[in-house]
Formats: C-alpha cells, sequence, structure tokens
C-alpha cells in the first residue's frame, strides 16, 4: 500500500505515535505530525523529509487544531487519514477524592482532542468524499476500576465517539474505528511499573500495524468497531 495518502497523527512525538509514523512513513504515506512542542517533534523527525509536515499544536485549543488542519490543507489539500494518539494517564484516587481539575485533565486530554479533530478534520473528509478516523481507547474504558474513573471515564468517551461518529458517517465513506490497548510498552510504563513482565505488554509497533490496518482498504467493513490489542495481558 503505497499510494501516497496525507495522514494527520496526534501525540506523533510520543512512543506510540513515532511508532505510528514510521508505520505510514513505510507505505509511501505523507505525514502531518502534531504535537505540543515543535522541538520533540524535529528531535524525532528532523526537518528534511518533504512528506512529513510538523505542526506544533496544543489539541486543547480547537482553534490551533482548526490552523493545524488548514497547514496540511494548504500544503496537500485533503486529508485521508486521522489517527487520534494523543492521549493521557491518571490514576491514584478513589472517587470521592477525585478534584474537578484532575477528572476534567482526562476528559479533555483523551475525549476533547479527539472531538476538536473530528470538528475540523470531517468537514475535509466530506468535501473529498472519503477518510478514516482511528482513535486510541484503552481496554480501561470498558468498565469502571479502581482509583481511575477519571481515566475510565475519558477512554470510554472515546468509545461512545467513535461510535457515534461512524453512525454519522457511514454512508459518507468515512470509516471511524478505534483500538482499545492494554499495557503499551514504553519507557514511561516500564518506569512506573518496574517489576511488570514487559514481555507481556503490547509493543508500540504492533500496535501500530493494527491501526494501519484499520486506515486501510482491507477494514472497509469495519465502522464503530472497537478493538482489543492485549498483548499477554
Amino acid at each position: 500500500m503505497s499510494d501516497g495518502r496525507v495522514v494527520m497523527i496526534t501525540g506523533a512525538a510520543g512512543a506510540l505515535g513515532r511508532a505510528v509514523a514510521q508505520a505510514f512513513a513505510a507505505t509511501g504515506a505523507r505525514l502531518v505530525l502534531l504535537d505540543l512542542e515543535e522541538r520533540a517533534l524535529a528531535a524525532r523527525f528532523g526537518g528534511d523529509d518533504e512528506r512529513f509536515l510538523l505542526v506544533a499544536a496544543n489539541l486543547g485549543d480547537g482553534n490551533a487544531v482548526v490552523a493545524a488542519v488548514q497547514k496540511a490543507l494548504a500544503r496537500w489539500g485533503r486529508i485521508d487519514v486521522l489517527c487520534n494518539i494523543a492521549g493521557g494517564f491518571h490514576m491514584g484516587e478513589a472517587v470521592h477524592e477525585t478534584s474537578d481539575e484532575a477528572f476534567r485533565r482526562m476528559i479533555e486530554l483523551n475525549a476533547g482532542s479527539v472531538l476538536r479533530t473530528a470538528r475540523a478534520v470531517v468537514p475535509a473528509m466530506l468535501k473529498q468524499g472519503s477518510g478514516k478516523i482511528v482513535s486510541v481507547a484503552a481496554m480501561g474504558g470498558l468498565s469502571g476500576g479502581a482509583t481511575m474513573a477519571a481515566y475510565s471515564a475519558s477512554k470510554s468517551a472515546v468509545v461512545r465517539l467513535t461510535e457515534s461518529m461512524a453512525l454519522e458517517l457511514r454512508d459518507k465513506n468515512i470509516n471511524v474505528n478505534c483500538v482499545l490497548p492494554s499495557t503499551i510498552d514504553t519507557e514511561a510504563n516500564r518506569a512506573s511499573m518496574p517489576k511488570a513482565d514487559f514481555a507481556r505488554w503490547v509493543e508500540p509497533a504492533a500496535l501500530a500495524d493494527v491501526i494501519l490496518f484499520l486506515a486501510s482498504d482491507a477494514a472497509r467493513a469495519l465502522n464503530g468497531a472497537a478493538i482489543p490489542v492485549v498483548g499477554r495481558v
């Protein structure tokens, strides 16, 4: 699959974002790589590849997201795939101990970012008559867990946004799906859980392969799906 599609990836400088970018780059895709800091993007991807458009954008700012999409459209005229990789994790408090700030932060990072990219990208996909959207939810979004209610609620919201968009866009040639990873094998997760069996976790490259599949024509019959990607956890 080397068709020069334009793929927008949020959270591109993170471990999973980099793996997803590498997977799409190997297919010949043109990449719109978003993250909070341009310096982080430049450190990960450099600035010499003409297929890469590096865009610093705060996904909490709807205007910044729109501006990022406009840059992509000005350069390539379309966005074929949107990969919502950006997000965050937090746990530690019981529900009755969770602050408004902690709850809002999880909702904004994980669900708000998906909402704002949808507002900015879907109109372009409707205009061009096609598109694929793949978001990263989590297995933790399927049920509540002790001391992680804010995170679980925010990832559940990603699943519900996916299902709603899939129904809204299914007759517009736009497929919307999400993945449900368990623990991803990243440096940050290893540092926070040093006694865990890392070999049982999901490798970023393996999760990127699933995302690549969902963005391909081979997944054309999938719409509104939430795909578990759990390794051996």
